[in-house]
């Protein structure tokens, strides 16, 4: 039995732990800026790839990732594991029922906004292919299919994503939008299922058979098998521990599934995709398992895969601007113009229906893992997968800050993002609520320019009108100051508790400082109101007394935030 070598294994274990700490370390950093976090993920894999370390240490860079032999073969096999559980994952968040519930608005906006791209796509890959990249000998049909549902494919995680910071994700515009992705990422994998088949990716399986089972194997995955799912889950429950046996039943499903599509030819993430689907529309699922797989694949594997794709190219070396141009061009045009019409169709506003047109054109994990697959298949070359890779990156990029304007939005205020270590005081050494105001004046002040004494004046003049104590140990002091730029939050925390006269007549232990400008009407609103639900849970009020400094107190925040 053939077996990795000594050096093999140490390169991979190596490569993976440096690959993944940097993908996690650059997707934080992207998250930081409101920015998806997969460009930095595939921008840590561009770090390590051939753009980069390979052209500064080329030696080290083959030892790490090798093209060939075990240790490649090895990383090619978690990559792909990687992608089988994230389609998992994006599968589970479809709900079928939204696409019927939403009625003939989501059916038009999915059916126009997939038609008109896939159109212009197939049109211009056929009829001027040399535009598009393409490269003789490679089936014709089979690249303008790829091309144009490359072109006409919506990224649902990343719309979700969106929708979520917009906080517009359960509002009937939101619903709409995720109601037609989901049609057309259905409609989309259907037809590169079709052009994986035309490639012989079945192993010499008649296209005709590898149709009719993806056909007869989609329609029981959408209708019959999630009937089936919803009666063993509660059994599974019943019978073993929690939450092993339900993760365990989920991903054996899946990996079952994913074998199945891979053996007819239509590869294995359309299977997991199914699976997660068919898995996802049981109520019996419950949220706390679906989050647990989520974090499981969003945080270890996915970030892998997409690192793993920096690695396939140069970048730097195979980056053709007029072929990109043409790309994005046709992928956010059709996009925007075709759902939009779609939503004009279908009854929205002009307002209405051109936000729906934006939140549909992020095509971000999608179009990249259909770049993927087709540069693997060898259906397109180097230059074409990079200009479908910056344009499903552009795309995803465009699309919230878009929709946000022509929505007239303002993204959700947390007031963590106005704080600095600066403004945390772990212990408040004060014994009334005039001396902790003047403690946190002293942090804050200095941050914008401000007299203590000033500031101190002005929280305390506008405690005299009505006491900022609201309950449960926590006390809002506030106010509302002329020439300040942006709003400044500090946060003091008190073993002994201080008297800020609260309704229920508890001290407080937990004491927010919010200083906002006076012309920014719903500033201070936003952020009290979040300061109220983050420490609603009596055991986040409870562990925020232990935190060891600012970090640990944020961790904590962003924990209770998850949950």
């Amino acid at each position: 039995m053939d077996t990795l070598s000594h050096s093999e294994i140490t390169a991979l274990f190596l490569a993976l732990g440096l690959l993944l700490a940097t993908a996690r370390l650059l997707g934080e950093t992207a998250r930081r800026f409101n920015l998806p976090a997969v460009l930095g993920e595939i921008t840590a894999g561009i770090l390590w790839g051939p753009t980069i370390f390979g052209a500064l240490a080329p030696a080290w860079q083959t030892f790490l990732f090798p093209r060939f032999g075990g240790g490649a073969i090895a990383f090619d096999g978690l990559t792909t594991l990687a992608i089988v559980l994230f389609l998992l994952v994006a599968g589970m968040e479809v709900d079928l029922a939204t696409v019927w519930r939403q009625g003939k608005v989501a059916l038009w906006v999915a059916l126009s906004g997939m038609l008109l791209p896939f159109s212009f796509g197939f049109a211009v890959a056929w009829w001027a292919p040399g535009l598009m990249g393409y490269e003789p000998g490679v089936n014709h049909l089979a690249f303008a299919l790829f091309m144009a549902t490359a072109l006409s494919i919506s990224a649902l995680p990343i719309i979700a994503k969106i929708l979520i910071d917009l906080n517009i994700y359960r509002s009937d515009l939101g619903v709409t939008v995720i109601a037609a992705a989901v049609f057309n990422d259905l409609l989309g994998w259907l037809v590169f299922a079709v052009v994986l088949a035309m490639l012989g990716a079945g192993d010499g399986m008649p296209l005709g058979h590898t149709l009719w089972m993806t056909l007869v194997f989609t329609a029981a995955m959408l209708t019959v098998v999630p009937w089936c799912i919803h009666r063993i889950l509660p059994w599974v429950q019943a019978h073993t521990s929690w939450p092993g046996g339900v993760l365990g039943f989920a991903l054996s499903f899946c990996l079952i599934a994913a074998a199945f599509t891979e053996w007819v030819g239509i590869h294995a993430i359309f299977g997991s995709f199914l699976a997660g689907v068919a898995l996802g529309h049981s109520s019996h699922l419950r949220e706390r398992t679906r989050t647990t797989i989520d974090q499981f694949v969003s945080f270890i594997f996915a970030p892998l895969f997409f690192a793993s794709i920096g690695l396939k190219v140069n970048f730097a070396e195979h980056f053709d601007l007029l072929l990109t141009l043409t790309v994005l061009a046709l992928a956010l045009t059709g996009k925007v113009a075709g759902s939009a019409l779609g939503g004009r169709w279908g009854g929205l506003s002009r307002r209405d229906a051109l936000g729906v047109g934006f939140g549909m054109s992020a095509q971000g994990t999608m179009g990249i893992i259909l770049g993927v697959l087709a540069l693997q298949y060898g259906l397109i070359n180097q230059q074409v997968f990079v200009s479908l890779v910056v344009m499903a990156l552009i795309t995803s990029l465009v699309s919230g800050p878009m929709l946000q304007f022509i929505l007239r939005l303002k993204k959700p205020r947390r007031f963590p993002d106005y704080m600095q270590p600066q403004c945390f005081v772990k212990h408040l050494e004060a014994t009334d609520h005039r001396e902790a105001i003047r403690v946190l004046s002293q942090v804050a002040a200095p941050l914008i320019n401000f007299d203590p004494e000033a500031v101190a004046k002005a929280v305390l003049a506008r405690e005299k009108i009505m006491a900022t104590g609201i309950g449960k140990g926590l006390a809002v002091p506030h106010a509302r100051l002329p020439g300040l730029v942006k709003p400044v939050v500090a946060v003091g925390l008190s073993s002994a508790g201080i008297d800020f006269d609260s309704p229920d007549d508890t001290p407080a232990h937990v004491i927010c400082l919010i200083l906002t400008p006076i012309h920014d009407d719903g500033a201070q609103l936003e952020i009290l109101a979040d300061i109220a639900i983050s420490f609603k849970a009596r055991v986040i009020r409870e562990k925020v007394m232990n935190v060891s400094g600012y970090t640990e107190f944020l961790a904590l925040l962003r924990s209770g935030q998850s949950s």
